[in-house]
């Protein structure tokens, strides 16, 4: 029997504390990089935070954040168990102006506190104008969160 939890808190690991997930070379980051785009699944854009607003609002969809960090257990299930699955990527990339954005690095910690965060993975989505439609907290499963999505689209999650 396996305890699964469902989200990791907001407090932060100090230095000592990384996984060694976390001490991985260069280049195995960046062979695992591009392995994950030539996958099906969600395809997440790189641009900045203003970028995607823009892009979201020009094309009529929301923004799908995935609020993640690290060290974040459930975090990396979501990326390696659901936004890896053909029929999310297809809904959510055809739908959706998608965007993943390490909390602790970056613009991170600046939409952290424009949008303040309970614990790990957070899961938005947000208009063209930034503001939240939706927030989902912690792991889903594959068919929770094209029910999710799917529920936002048909605009009854308002």
């Amino acid at each position: 029997m396996a305890l699964v939890f469902n989200a990791c808190n907001t407090s932060t690991k100090s230095e000592g504390e990384k996984s060694t997930a976390e001490a991985t070379t260069p280049a195995a980051t960046e062979t695992a990089k591009s392995a994950v785009s030539t996958e099906p699944g969600i395809q997440f854009s790189e641009a900045s935070w203003k970028a995607q607003l823009e892009k979201a609002k020009a094309e009529n969809k929301l923004v799908f954040l995935d609020a993640y960090t690290s060290w974040c257990g459930p975090c990396k299930m979501l990326q390696k168990n659901v936004f890896t699955q053909p029929a999310v990527g297809e809904f959510f990339n055809k739908e959706f102006v998608n965007v993943k954005i390490d909390m602790e690095k970056g613009e991170g910690p600046e939409l952290a506190l424009q949008y303040p965060l309970e614990g790990y993975p957070t899961l938005l989505f947000i208009d063209g104008d930034g503001k939240v439609v939706k927030k989902v907290l912690g792991y889903q499963s594959p068919e929770q969160l094209l029910a999710i999505a799917k529920d936002i689209k048909g605009g009854t999650a308002l």
